[in-house]
């Protein structure tokens, strides 16, 4: 069984940053990919960043040269550092892993920009 367990988030102005990071209970390399994803009232859940296994990285088109994941295999985490923070980057945050076509989820974050 996978554990996902995000932590970083909570309330900022807009213009500011705020570092989430994602906690594995499995290496990190046992993924085929990992990523952020996000979930606005009302909104579906998106896509904001992933990584693969090779280390190739995908943005939204929303969140480029703002955002940048990451990945550290000492801690075993994948982190996403977020800059100049919009109010429409307002959601929930969740961790995502892929082995195969098996995908786990974090419990999830709250990111919250607002002045």
């Amino acid at each position: 069984q996978v554990q996902l367990v995000e932590s970083g988030g909570g309330l900022v102005q807009p213009g500011g940053s705020l570092r989430l990071s994602c906690a594995s209970s499995r290496n990190i390399f046992d993924f085929n990919d990992m990523g952020w994803y996000r979930q606005a009232p009302g909104k579906e859940r998106e896509l904001v960043a992933t990584v693969n296994v090779g280390g190739i990285t995908n943005y939204a088109d929303s969140v480029k040269g703002r955002f940048t994941i990451s990945r550290d295999n000492v801690d075993n985490t994948v982190a996403l550092q977020m800059n100049t923070l919009k109010p429409e980057d307002t959601a929930i945050y969740y961790c995502n892993a892929r082995i195969l076509r098996y995908y786990y989820w974090g419990q999830g974050t709250q990111v919250t920009v607002s002045s």
